[in-house]
């Protein structure tokens, strides 16, 4: 562990990493909550959306940002394209199998093994984050603090599940988003203290891209996870849809009446 700063740029890296990860972790609570507000097709649109800036932004851009404060003794680090790219895939589609178990499903059962799916999910993008790495040395992992860190994955798995079921407010969702994204954060860097690196005496050659080209791709997630977010302020909001449904179910009443007297 000796050999990696993992700050190298400060507290910067860290601080953009949390506030990535809390990010994706509201907005992804917000669509949430309108796919609890509304049924069939539009629900699994909004739990899209959801999985997304959860899995997107909120791990998977979170993990990467803090990767650019990383430096190693004595190598220079290149990342694997491919594998970088289906990490974010990992996220994506893992948060997207634990919110649809836990809205499709019913009880504690549904949470857990929700969770628990997420949880290795988020923890397998890790590995495979670790994995796109291309050092000239030799990586190893401690793994109890590797399983610690696997396990906080799982609890801030759950923990976002339970709040996409069942916080409402603003200040609550907030708050949860919070709470997600610095346990998402701790988890990064735990898995990071599991690993230590011993540079090879005789360099090898690298392939890969330097960090530089997770720039755009970061940005771009970010990007459309901001259109998530004005998709959420431009959509109704459960109180209005009821309001709208109220009014109709009111005028089809006075319809009906009109027409029983008309008759």
């Amino acid at each position: 562990m000796s050999n990696i700063d993992l700050f190298s740029y400060g507290v910067m890296t860290p601080a953009l990493a949390f506030v990535m990860s809390v990010l994706g972790s509201l907005i992804g609570l917000l669509m949430a909550a309108r796919a609890r507000s509304v049924g069939s097709v539009s629900r699994l649109w909004w739990l899209a959306g959801a999985a997304f800036a959860i899995g997107g932004t909120g791990v998977w851009v979170m993990h990467f940002v803090a990767m650019l404060g990383v430096k190693v003794t004595g190598t220079p680090i290149r990342y694997d394209v491919g594998l970088t790219i289906l990490s974010a895939g990992v996220a994506i589609l893992a948060v997207g199998a634990g919110l649809a178990s836990v809205f499709l499903g019913r009880g504690p059962a549904a949470l857990v093994g929700g969770g628990l799916v997420a949880g290795l999910g988020v923890a397998g993008m890790q590995q495979l984050g670790f994995a796109a790495m291309n050092m000239s040395a030799e990586v190893s992992h401690n793994p109890v603090i590797l399983g610690i860190s696997v396990l906080i994955a799982v609890a801030a798995a759950t923990m976002a599940l339970r709040s996409a079921l069942r916080v409402r407010g603003a200040l609550a969702t907030l708050g949860a988003a919070l709470v997600v994204g610095l346990a998402l954060t701790v988890m990064h860097y735990v898995g990071m203290f599991s690993m230590s690196v011993e540079p090879l005496e005789n360099r090898v050659p690298l392939t890969g891209a330097q960090v530089d080209f997770l720039l755009p791709l970061m940005v771009g997630v970010g990007l459309l996870t901001i259109g998530l977010l004005l998709a959420v302020f431009l959509s109704p909001s459960s109180h209005e849809l009821r309001e709208e449904a109220e009014l109709e179910a009111m005028i089809e009443s006075r319809r009906s009446r009109n027409s029983d007297w008309l008759n």
